[in-house]
């Protein structure tokens, strides 16, 4: 069995991998799959989450992500360039946050208020993913580098997509930020690919029937 810290980091990767996919497919389709959306979401209100795992909700929580990642990593069945380069930027652009202490203090404040208030509106309602897309425009928007998210002009335009787009790209830094925090970096993607191959297969065997 391989250390439980690697498992730990690999969830954590997942997690922006999922949130990148929901992203993509509301830029390009219009539509996501709530219950892969979810657990994107909530994240942002685990500030004292005792585990990777319940960082993203119930067990199995990032199993799309461990299947993107796995794609990615084996082309099996296809990879998604414009996906893991998203990933890569993220994953940048949540180290520049990390020396901006204004910024992640701005951040911190408007998540414990949204905290607050999903115990009266619930996670997923639609007002505070307006206000995860509000605090993603205010503050992680006008870092380097600069992600811009591409697709159909149709859906890009759209007020409640690009609210929950914002919102996913504020809960894929909060994956990134997590993934650094318990040891990842960008170095593990590029030359412990099978480690991180057999973490993401043991998870699905592990989660999903």
């Amino acid at each position: 069995m391989p250390p439980r810290d690697t498992l730990e980091r690999v969830t954590a990767l997942a997690g922006i991998y999922q949130a990148v996919n929901c992203v993509m497919q509301i830029a390009r389709k219009g539509t996501v799959d709530t219950d892969v959306m979810t657990p994107c979401i909530h994240s942002l209100y685990q500030v004292d989450a005792d585990t990777v795992d319940a960082v993203f909700g119930e067990p199995g929580a990032v199993a799309n992500g461990m299947r993107q990642l796995i794609a990615q990593l084996t082309g099996q069945p296809e990879r998604k360039l414009e996906l893991t380069r998203y990933v890569v930027q993220l994953i940048r652009l949540e180290r520049s946050l990390s020396r901006h202490p204004d910024q992640l203090r701005r951040l911190a404040d408007g998540i414990e208020e949204a905290r607050v208030k999903q115990e009266h509106f619930g996670p997923m309602h639609a007002n505070l993913l307006a206000h995860f897309a509000e605090l993603y425009s205010a503050t992680i928007s006008h870092l380097e580098p600069r992600i811009i998210i591409r697709g159909e002009s149709l859906h890009l335009r759209n007020p409640d997509n690009q609210n929950r787009i914002r919102a996913l790209l504020l809960a894929s830094i909060r994956a990134a930020m997590l993934w650094r925090q318990i040891g990842g970096s960008r170095w593990q993607i590029l030359l412990k690919n099978r480690q991180i191959l057999a973490d993401a297969r043991r998870y699905l065997a592990m989660h999903v029937a």
